[in-house]
């Protein structure tokens, strides 16, 4: 099946550390897949490339044949790839309804006149985006805690939130930057029913970065490994367990 984001040998350097080097993997439609390596691999960075944080010095990144390198993050959300992080980046004095309406958003042109006249179309816009917005609620188990202020939710429920929000702009592809980090147990069994309800839901390409190891393997139908930077390994989980480079990366040599 043709890529859906095909990323084709992006490189960065940070002085002289060479934070990533010559990276490459491609999403077909329906994909969900995992990115994962050591602390300091460069796998935060390859998000950062992808989402127009940093701008890679070599190599091409494409959505659906649209190149997307050299594009800003706005530009590159509305072509249709959109991120969460590592840390927090919700809007904690907006209620948690309105921070997936800003999602919303990004679909919805506004014009100052409609918006000051109250025209039907634009009240017909809002309604859409009320509606949806109520819809990624529901999804996410959020729907119960519409009108509390963001900072003042708990971490699983904020975590979900940052997921709620990047589906709120309609993505091709939805980029997940530790999702299960800070999460107990039982959350996290319920993160992975979430994130294939997502992606059969939405039809969203997935790719994910995750230090928890039982939610890679489990969830991940194939995964690409750095280390410093550089691609050690690329295969279906299974295969990835017994790589020896990748055993070493982690555990290091006897």
């Amino acid at each position: 099946m043709p890529a859906l984001l095909d990323i084709a040998g992006i490189s960065i350097a940070f002085g002289g550390l060479k934070a990533v080097q010559d990276f490459s993997l491609a999403l077909a439609p329906g994909d969900l897949q995992g990115l994962i390596g050591p602390n300091g691999a460069g796998k935060t960075t390859v998000f950062n490339l992808l989402t127009g944080v940093y701008r890679s010095t070599t190599g091409t990144v494409r959505l659906e044949g649209r190149r997307l390198d050299g594009l800003k993050p706005h530009q590159i959300a509305r072509a249709g790839v959109a991120r969460t992080f590592q840390a927090s980046r919700l809007f904690g004095d907006l209620t948690v309804l309105d921070n997936v309406r800003i999602g919303c958003q990004l679909r919805t042109p506004f014009r100052l006149l409609a918006t000051v006249l109250r025209t039907s179309r634009q009240v017909g816009s809002e309604r859409h985006i009320r509606d949806r917005s109520e819809t990624l609620l529901t999804t996410f188990g959020l729907a119960g805690r519409r009108n509390d202020l963001a900072r003042n939710l708990p971490y699983g429920d904020r975590r979900r939130l940052e997921m709620a929000r990047a589906l709120a702009t309609d993505p091709k592809v939805l980029l997940l930057d530790e999702p299960a980090a800070g999460m107990n147990a039982q959350e996290k069994t319920a993160l992975r029913e979430l994130i294939r309800a997502v992606r059969g839901q939405f039809g969203v390409t997935i790719l994910l970065i995750e230090h928890d190891m039982g939610v890679v393997m489990d969830i991940c139908e194939r995964i690409t490994v750095l280390d410093y930077g550089v691609t050690i390994a690329v295969g279906p989980p299974a295969e990835i367990q017994r790589d020896p480079k990748v055993i070493e990366a982690y555990l290091g040599t006897s």
